[in-house]
């Protein structure tokens, strides 16, 4: 949660504390507009980079902005709508020697907690699952903005990163060495409840 700290510290300044605390709640991923994503990137054989996404994804987020160690997110993920722009790779990816998707249709994650530092960033951490295998995971997260939207709503944005060793999740087809981790990033925009 990069920039959280420094965004409601702004915010109290600017609007006085009652006000600040206006934008907290509990938030909806906005699943019907296509204003999320979950993408991911891959080295292929060290002289490229595969690039993916998942299509179908849920989830909400509760923020609290005069306490954001307080702040929680769950998402849940359908590992079937893997989507890397190839259609027989994509067959592969969620075969068993990938995602086996057949045996493992969903990936989630659930903070634990919120790690702020002395400068005012912030980390989540929270559990990863991912083909029947749960890991403790560190999210990088940035706060894009919140506010009234034109219909009448109340929204918030994040964007978060984080890197998996695949060998964790019990992949079995590592290709290379250069295959050994993968990027994800995470862009979500929540209507607050």
């Amino acid at each position: 949660m990069k920039k959280l700290l420094l965004a409601s510290a702004v915010s109290l300044a600017l609007t006085g504390g009652v006000q600040a605390n206006e934008h907290s709640g509990t938030y909806a991923f906005d699943v019907t507009d296509a204003h999320q994503f979950i993408t991911f990137k891959v080295s292929h054989l060290g002289y490229s980079w595969l690039y993916g996404r998942f299509n179908d994804f849920d989830g909400e987020f509760v923020y609290d902005a005069e306490n954001p160690e307080n702040s929680s997110v769950s998402v849940t993920i359908d590992t079937a709508s893997l989507d890397s722009n190839h259609g027989e790779r994509d067959k592969h990816l969620r075969s068993k020697d990938f995602l086996h998707v057949s045996e493992f249709p969903e990936a989630t994650f659930q903070s634990k907690r919120v790690e702020v530092d002395d400068e005012g960033e912030a980390d989540i951490v929270g559990d990863f699952t991912l083909r029947g295998v749960t890991r403790e995971v560190t999210l990088d997260v940035e706060m894009l903005g919140h506010g009234q939207d034109p219909w009448g709503g109340y929204r918030m944005g994040f964007e978060a990163e984080t890197e998996l060793r695949l060998e964790d999740f019990g992949f079995p087809t590592i290709i290379d060495e250069n295959m050994e981790t993968v990027e994800i990033i995470i862009s979500v925009e929540g209507i607050r409840q």
